[in-house]
């Protein structure tokens, strides 16, 4: 059989195409291997709430924006009353600072725990990260929306921070000792 056949029918099979060569070759960490990693699968857990929780804030913006008749830009104001209406309002940049720092938080978060997540970590410790990251977040949310005195927002700020360098640093460890 000529290469190129023994190439196609590799393709179709899914086997590697240059058969032998490729044998000892690590393959890529498969979905459902992944899924085998229980600090992966908690990362998994608490970033994905994360993420729904920006898109609720992303929402809540939206409805103090329509409630209040607080519009960025002026098509928008005219389809809700008027140019008049394209304005700022307090309580819709308050909901838009909570968004932006969430931005800010948790997009780095986002990449920290994913490679942290392949150190392999004490899966307890792993938790504890995720966790106290995931609490701090909501509380900093909740104090941000619902006004609350200070200094809640800015201790649940600083507590979320925590787990967040103590994952870069073991990141940048773990890439010293290469």
């Amino acid at each position: 059989m000529s290469s190129d056949l023994r190439n196609l029918k590799s393709f179709m099979t899914g086997s590697p195409p240059f058969g032998q060569a490729l044998e000892g070759d690590k393959a890529p960490a498969s979905a459902h291997k992944m899924m085998d990693n229980e600090v992966f699968v908690n990362f998994l857990l608490y970033s994905t709430i994360l993420v729904i929780k920006m898109y609720l804030v992303a929402v809540i913006t939206g409805q103090v924006r329509l409630r209040k008749k607080a519009f960025a830009n002026p098509e928008d104001a005219l389809k809700h009353g008027g140019l008049q209406f394209c304005r700022t309002d307090p309580d819709v940049e308050r909901c838009r600072r909570a968004h932006g720092n969430d931005l800010e938080n948790i997009l780095p978060f986002l990449f920290l725990g994913s490679i942290y997540s392949f150190l392999n970590p004490d899966p307890f410790i792993a938790w504890l990260h995720f966790f106290i990251f995931f609490v701090g977040r909501i509380i900093h949310t909740v104090a941000y929306l619902v006004k609350l005195k200070a200094p809640i927002r800015s201790v649940a700020y600083t507590v979320a921070q925590v787990p967040c360098v103590s994952m870069a640093l073991q990141i940048l460890w773990e890439v010293v000792k290469l």
